[in-house]
């Protein structure tokens, strides 16, 4: 179905020039000695401001960075973010070092039509993640119009993603998705939607505790569901099988019984798995059969012989999602599971098969085994991109403006 909301290809892009465009963007970016090491997610966000750019617009960006609590951490400045996208825009770009207040409101009346503007970390005030209206109007007090290019903060009600779009909207302005935000949804779209079949879903990551729902939500739709990483431990646990001194929640035991029950052979457990004792760098680990884990020993990754059955789960797949890792990658002892993973994925895509991956730690897989240009779509969203699966909206789409039926069609579809 197409989606209810606008995106940048509902407007007449002639209304944008000369006025002050508020961007929320996701440069959530890992930084390295005051630089930025990874700029994927900044790169993803360009088409969508070089398209305000040649409209005419003056683009302030706003983002987060980090966890800075609500206060000014210097450490999460958003300066080195200001700087690798100067770099990477055809328009003048500048930092401001404030986030609210008079000083915006003065360096947005002084912009040149087309050129961009990057504040300060939006998390810097506390006003920010408990949504607080007056922040937003704040922000909406030299905004003419708001555009979410945020996919990955798009499940988070915040003061700059839901508050000031609809803060926008009051005053008559638009607030509509940009074009990663769209691409994101029709990418979704196509798998969510009606997908091509077998379709094939692999979960993986510490708990399952966080990811019941979703896994409930995949199983309505799947031919089949793969599970790795600890949360396998825990559906283990609920057949009666040893997991040593693994990470495992008991709690949820009676969870992954009600899921085996209704999944059936649709759902794959790992029939082995890579152990040691202990998870420190260095250590000896061991492949063993999943029934012969000791007391003493922790299980780390998935073993070669459960590669070998997901690989021929992939292979078989039209459609394929995956999100979160089959071990604790980042240790060479128990990476082989995950890099495994990610090569067969890589496999399904170059084979004809739709393959979306969601969540930082899949994302991460797919670009250290040098597979990522094979992937059909990499989405940017890890939380967001399980909301979505699951079922969920998504509180700062929802806030967008509505398109209306004589509206453009060509928007995402969801």
């Amino acid at each position: 179905m197409p989606s209810p909301r606008k995106t940048l290809q509902d407007l007449d892009l002639d209304l944008l020039a000369g006025t002050a465009v508020a961007l929320r963007a996701d440069f959530n970016v890992p930084l390295d000695g005051g630089r930025v090491a990874d700029a994927a997610r900044i790169e993803r966000t360009i088409p969508t401001i070089d398209l305000l750019v040649e409209s005419g617009a003056k683009v302030v960006v706003l983002s987060h960075l980090g966890r800075p609590g609500g206060r000014l951490r210097p450490e999460f400045t958003l300066r080195p973010v200001a700087d690798c996208l100067g770099a990477l825009v055809e328009a003048p770009a500048a930092f401001l070092p404030h986030v609210d207040g008079a000083e915006v409101r003065d360096a947005v009346a002084g912009m040149a039509d087309g050129s961009v503007l990057v504040l300060e970390n939006t998390r810097f005030l506390p006003g920010e993640t408990a949504c607080d209206p007056g922040l937003a109007a704040d922000w909406a007090s030299w905004a003419s119009h708001f555009v979410l290019d945020a996919f990955g903060t798009a499940h988070r009600a915040h003061a700059s993603t839901v508050g000031l779009a609809r803060a926008v909207r009051q005053k008559e302005g638009e607030a509509v998705a940009g074009l990663l935000v769209a691409e994101e949804l029709s990418a979704l779209g196509c798998v969510l939607g009606k997908p091509r079949r077998p379709f094939a879903a692999v979960v993986g990551g510490a708990k399952i505790s966080g990811k019941i729902d979703v896994i409930e939500a995949l199983l309505a739709r799947v031919d089949v569901l793969m599970v790795g990483g600890a949360m396998a431990n825990t559906f283990l646990l609920a057949m009666g099988i040893e997991t040593g001194a693994s990470l495992v929640e008991p709690d949820s035991a009676e969870a992954a019984r009600r899921i085996l029950k209704a999944a059936g052979p649709r759902l794959v457990l790992p029939v082995d798995c890579v152990v040691a004792p202990s998870l420190t760098p260095g250590v000896e680990a061991r492949s063993v059969d999943r029934s012969a884990v000791t007391d003493q020993e922790t299980i780390g990754d998935v073993g070669p012989v459960t590669t070998e059955v997901f690989g021929r789960c992939l292979a078989d797949a039209a459609t394929v999602i995956w999100n979160g890792p089959m071990g604790i990658f980042e240790k060479s002892a128990f990476a082989n599971g995950t890099r495994a993973l990610a090569i067969s994925v890589a496999e399904a895509a170059e084979a004809g098969a739709t393959v979306v991956i969601g969540g930082g730690d899949s994302v991460a897989a797919v670009g250290s085994a040098g597979v990522a240009n094979r992937i059909t779509h990499i989405s940017t969203g890890g939380g967001a991109f399980l909301d979505l699966v699951a079922g969920k909206t998504l509180p700062a789409l929802e806030a967008l403006s509505e398109r209306t039926p004589a509206g453009n069609s060509q928007g995402a579809e969801v």
